[in-house]
């Protein structure tokens, strides 16, 4: 179904018409089928996929193009999401070719114009918030090292300007409300602090603190840019705030009395005497709050309740508070006036994720990206005063069959400690049992909230395999009390879980228990290492990307400038008793208890978990002839940002699926 530029309900935005399905195992023919359950004889019959270049394989066998054809029309979806408003126009992130870049839309629906043409994917953009911006800062890093450049674009000629040295990481970028000059964090002195800087664009650049350790960033300017919020990230529970007076670089702590705290969103309200933040400062749960600068009062600026407050932002002219409820996994966005403190009218969204919220210079309308399990994330704009709604992109969908794309039910397990743990199930509409898939995801500190995902619906729709994704204790959006539960040395209660969630799908006669995987990545990749420790007779099939294999390597491994971050959730490995503790739960130091075929993907370049985490288990599983496919992408750093390599490893791990899991 098309939609006209003028949308006359949220119904018809949300939904299309439905096309003919056919499932890939009623496609492929049965010689297919048979190629991609074992490895594959090669000869001058066979037709074969090359891996991209930058890609080397272990014991991965060669992938039939046939497989391909029909796996394809999964991974042609696009998506876009909103950067902000210049002028009347938006400034957009989608992909057309291999790399997501930046586009520029004039009108709803209206054509989407490249201004970007990088070979590597843009991480972000950022707009000053003028009537008329005539450039905007954005930023990329090469083979995704995490080593982000900054980039200033002039608009009118649509030339791009290095800010940066072109090696250090910059990250935290934020324009002055003058738009004249930009604040960022960099590693660039010592190549581990994340040190402040203050840089006129064109001119001259100040420091405005160094030495100072990891975890620092700039928040917000006051609107005179007298001053300026910075904070300093400790923990998901912990952070400090200070403001910074830029004449004098003085630094003043802020909230100190009020102990162990965590901050969230930051911002200065219209005056610059008050600031807006989010904590989990009296409760379980984030709310906002407003701290009186001059008399230090806090007082509460949403309600409380039993869900967390995911983030929030202001209009230009810090009028309008609009932010986003973590309810159950879905957001909820509500919009404040500050003066009133009344709540504005907003339609009923259907049940999905809005983020970016951007307000357009005049304050009358927000520009957001929304999605929901069974829709991508487009762009929608939304008239405050009337409540028109008007979706501004129409990403392609492919041949993708959507009419029977499945939704999550929420469900609920009880653990080893009778505590309930949240697992959201995606079933095939086909007649079961159906094998199982276990998504766990990474973190830990993250919660899996449903969105679109291709892949998802291709595990389902197309390879009969039901989806079971659960948010294990130590995940976020749950209470605070939830989030601190698998810290330390509690580490494996968060393995228990899945134990527990065996236990619970065993019960379910729509499930087939004798044919379970478990897939996931970063922590969620040492999630499924240890799942196969304790599990593995449960267990078919175990697939993971850019794991921790033993988190005394990875700690100390890991990048400078994040590791007294990991520090603080998982353990310090200089403290001799953590280290023997972290020691005994390390997969790597188990491998006698792996039996279940494995199958690994990683980055070279990657400078969360680095390369040398999967390395090691392979290495070691390999010494015992267990079967580990390998895949290792040397333009690649914390997972597959690049097509070519996204859809080459979507092809390896169906045929591993096939091979061990719906034929095992």
């Amino acid at each position: 179904m098309r939609l006209s530029k003028q949308i006359s309900s949220l119904h018809a935005i949300f939904t299309r018409r439905p096309i003919a399905r056919r499932s890939v195992r009623q496609l492929l023919p049965m010689t297919l089928l048979g190629l991609v359950s074992a490895t594959p004889a090669i000869n001058a019959a066979d037709e074969f996929m090359n891996p991209p270049i930058a890609m080397e394989l272990a014991s991965v066998p060669m992938v039939p193009l046939e497989l391909t054809t029909h796996v394809s029309r999964y991974q042609n979806v696009r998506s876009a999401s909103v950067v902000d408003w210049v002028d009347e126009d938006l400034l957009i992130v989608t992909r057309f070719g291999d790399t997501s870049q930046i586009h520029l839309v004039s009108s709803p629906l209206g054509m989407r114009e490249q201004i970007t043409f990088a070979q590597e994917p843009i991480r972000g953009a950022l707009v000053p918030s003028l009537a008329k911006p005539k450039r905007f800062i954005y930023s990329k890093d090469v083979g995704g090292s995490e080593s982000y450049q900054l980039f200033l674009m002039n608009l009118d000629s649509r030339s791009s300007e290095l800010l940066t040295d072109g090696r250090s990481r910059y990250t935290g970028v934020s324009f002055s409300p003058s738009g004249n000059r930009i604040a960022y964090s960099s590693t660039e002195i010592n190549g581990r602090d994340s040190d402040l800087f203050i840089q006129e664009l064109g001119g001259d650049r100040v420091v405005v603190q160094q030495g100072e350790g990891v975890g620092w960033s700039v928040e917000d300017w006051s609107p005179d840019e007298q001053r300026i919020l910075i904070s300093r990230y400790v923990s998901v529970v912990e952070s400090e705030l200070y403001e910074v007076n830029l004449a004098t670089l003085e630094r003043t702590r802020l909230l100190e009395e009020h102990g162990q705290i965590s901050i969230g969103s930051v911002a200065y309200s219209a005056s610059g005497e008050q600031v807006f933040f989010t904590s989990y400062l009296d409760g379980e749960f984030t709310r906002i709050f407003e701290l009186d600068l001059s008399s230090g009062a806090v007082g509460p600026r949403s309600p409380q309740i039993s869900w967390n407050v995911s983030f929030f932002r202001l209009s230009h002219d810090r009028s309008l508070l609009a932010f986003v409820v973590n309810e159950g996994g879905y957001g909820k966005t509500h919009i404040v006036d500050l003066s009133t403190k009344q709540e504005l009218a907003l339609p009923n969204f259907p049940l999905g994720q809005m983020s970016s919220i951007r307000f357009n210079q005049d304050d009358s309308r927000i520009a957001f990206s929304y999605q929901t399990a069974t829709s991508q994330t487009d762009i929608y704009v939304l008239d405050l005063a009337n409540q028109e709604l008007t979706r501004w992109t129409h990403s392609e969908l492919g041949e993708l069959p959507t009419e029977n794309m499945v939704s999550p039910k929420l469900k609920q397990f009880s653990s080893f400690d009778g505590r309930q743990i949240p697992v959201f199930v995606y079933e095939p509409t086909s007649e079961g049992p159906h094998p199982v898939l276990i998504y766990i995801h990474g973190g830990p500190e993250s919660q899996y909230r449903p969105r679109f995902s291709a892949t998802f619906q291709f595990y389902v729709n197309e390879l009969g395999v039901a989806l079971w994704v659960p948010n294990v204790r130590g995940s976020s959006g749950y209470g605070k009390e939830y989030l601190g539960l698998d810290n330390g040395y509690l580490r494996e209660d968060s393995v228990r879980d899945i134990g527990a969630l065996l236990d619970f799908i065993a019960t379910d006669e729509s499930m087939d228990s004798s044919r379970i995987g478990v897939i996931g990545g970063s922590y969620g990749g040492y999630m499924v290492l240890a799942s196969l420790v304790h599990f593995g007779d449960r267990l078919k099939a175990g697939i993971e990307t850019v794991g921790i294999s033993n988190f005394v390597t990875f700690l100390e491994n890991t990048q400078d400038y994040r590791r007294d971050l990991r520090r603080a959730e998982y353990g310090d490995e200089r403290d001799p008793d953590m280290r023997a503790f972290l020691e005994s739960i390390a997969p790597l130091n188990h491998v006698d208890r792996i039996a279940t075929p494995l199958l690994i993907g990683q980055g070279l370049n990657d400078p969360r978990v680095p390369a040398s985490e999967s390395r090691q288990i392979v290495d070691a599983l390999q010494a015992r002839d267990i079967p580990v496919w390998y895949v290792l992408a040397n333009d690649e750093g914390h997972g597959f940002r690049k097509k070519p390599n996204r859809d080459y490893w979507w092809y390896v791990v169906t045929m591993f699926l096939q091979k061990h899991l719906l034929n095992g």
